[in-house]
């Protein structure tokens, strides 16, 4: 199958980014190249509102150094958009002409409304979350949406952004009379649309300045999980954020760790925003949305080719990628489903551990994934897909989600499954870590009644009598491969049962 590249350029008040993806089998894109400048366009806009000579060199040199990389690819698709500065500016339609002319890049400059309506899109499209309040606050503009049911229901754009909002302060370290200000300001102009006010809902951040805060506070932290999408923050932590950079010397602020250095003097007044925000919504909590404008553009050409502009099953989309990625067995992994929810549904049914929907649904997901890791070496399967999946960005879950469905799916014994645990012990509690475990046994026993990938196990028939449960395991076929490895597996079972377990393993003809 041919390669499909596309590319966007999106030029902003501070930033210009250029950003290549490949299309997935799935229909759904991945990011391959990523290449920043930062142009500070809104700079060189002069009083009258125009945008300078050298603001437009500065603009036409940048796109020129992005088209040798757009060289390397075969491109199906090249779209270049503009926000706020090239919008606000005056002599916008002179900016057109001379950059098309020099780079031959026709340039779509996106109304207020497009540039949030795309924010609202990438959101929807790249996680789970189906009422929320979207935030993304660039160089020159602030755009807000609200969504319910994951369609957008209201949008605005505000005319201030981090570069115009730092013309609060004096210093680059703002006092606190300063904050204070820029709070007061900020609350007002957030209170003017009366559908912001008290959702209680999340909030998600989109945007270079919102991955700076999310990067600090993960190093603040020591987090030791990979990746920022769907990061999930609170009101005090974004004030300890906050905190901590206010009380830094000038000098210091750009060398904090997870700081981009030209985010340095725009990243407490971005801070601002999201925490007045946040208390303005009364927010339940902060969500990172990696995926932004750029991802929405696309999210709508690619609408045309479905019918929908909606992802209908974002994280089931994200899974089947990972699905192809590893080269798994769809198969199997239907058929270890189905052996799976037999023993699960008895367990469950017959009081024998007590399980919910939510657990079925965290099986169900971690049985799509498990050995995964054998990709990469059969040996050591259980440590690779612990690590890939704890670490792999999923659109739809949640870190924690994650983390939850990487331990069930890497399961191989207690002693192991307290080894991946232990740094993140404090995510959950007791009951729950014993609850994690017992799936991930669940799961380790039923894929061994496929070890050969032949679904020669056809049905289970599960009897308690006493305090012993006795498996009657019908198969087409010699099983003996899967015989030997569930008798070995049979005492994690034992142990989250508390009885005896006992196997026959009979043909699919022969009745007890």
């Amino acid at each position: 199958m041919k390669k499909e590249y596309y590319a966007i350029i999106d030029i902003g008040s501070n930033t210009m980014r250029l950003v290549i993806y490949l299309q997935e089998k799935g229909g759904r894109l991945k990011e391959v190249e990523n290449v920043k400048a930062v142009a500070r366009l809104r700079t060189f806009l002069d009083p009258a509102n125009n945008l300078s000579m050298d603001g437009i060199n500065k603009l036409v040199s940048t796109l020129s150094s992005f088209q040798d990389v757009l060289g390397v690819y075969q491109l199906k698709e090249v779209v270049c958009v503009a926000t706020a500065t090239i919008r606000q500016a005056n002599n916008k339609e002179e900016i057109i002409t001379i950059a098309e002319k020099e780079t031959g890049l026709p340039m779509r400059i996106l109304s207020e409304e497009e540039e949030a309506y795309y924010g609202y899109l990438a959101v929807v499209n790249s996680t789970s979350i189906e009422e929320g309040i979207t935030v993304d606050i660039g160089g020159g503009s602030t755009e807000v949406t609200y969504f319910k049911n994951r369609e957008l229901i209201h949008s605005h754009s505000f005319p201030f952004g981090a570069l115009t909002l730092k013309e609060f302060f004096t210093e680059e370290i703002p006092t606190d009379e300063e904050l204070v200000q820029l709070h007061h300001y900020l609350s007002k102009q957030f209170h003017t649309l009366p559908w912001l006010a008290g959702r209680e809902i999340p909030l998600i951040a989109i945007g270079g300045s919102a991955r700076n805060l999310v990067q600090i506070e993960q190093n603040l932290k020591k987090y030791s999980l990979a990746g920022l999408h769907q990061y999930k923050m609170f009101d005090k932590d974004i004030q300890m954020v906050s905190n901590y950079l206010t009380s830094l010397s000038p000098d210091k602020l750009p060398k904090v760790e997870g700081l981009s250095k030209d985010r340095a003097d725009i990243i407490i007044p971005a801070i601002q925003v999201f925490h007045t925000l946040y208390q303005t919504v009364q927010a339940d909590c902060f969500i990172l949305s990696r995926k932004g404008l750029r991802d929405g553009v696309f999210y709508e050409q690619l609408s045309k080719e479905m019918g929908s502009i909606l992802f209908p099953n974002v994280l089931e989309d994200s899974i089947q990628e990972l699905i192809n990625d590893f080269n798994l067995e769809p198969k199997q992994i239907m058929h270890v489903q189905y052996l799976t929810r037999k023993v699960f549904d008895y367990l469950k049914q017959n009081g024998i551990i007590h399980l919910d929907k939510n657990d079925w649904s965290l099986v169900k997901r971690a049985s799509y994934l498990c050995h995964l890791g054998e990709y990469i070496d059969a040996e050591s399967s259980a440590q690779h897909t612990f690590y890939l999946l704890a670490n792999r960005t999923i659109d739809g879950l949640m870190h924690r989600e994650r983390l939850m469905i990487a331990l069930i799916a890497s399961y191989k014994n207690k002693t192991v499954f307290k080894q991946f645990i232990q740094p993140y012990k404090n995510w959950f509690l007791k009951e729950e870590r014993k609850k994690i475990l017992h799936l991930g046994a669940l799961l380790k026993f039923t894929y061994c009644l496929d070890a050969t990938k032949r679904q020669v196990v056809k049905d289970i028939h599960i009897k308690k009598r006493q305090q012993k449960l006795t498996f009657s395991i019908y198969c087409d076929g010699d099983c003996t491969p899967e015989e030997y490895q569930a008798e070995k597996q049979k005492k994690h079972l034992e142990k989250l049962a508390k009885m005896d377990v006992d196997l026959h393993f009979l043909q699919a003809n022969v009745k007890e």
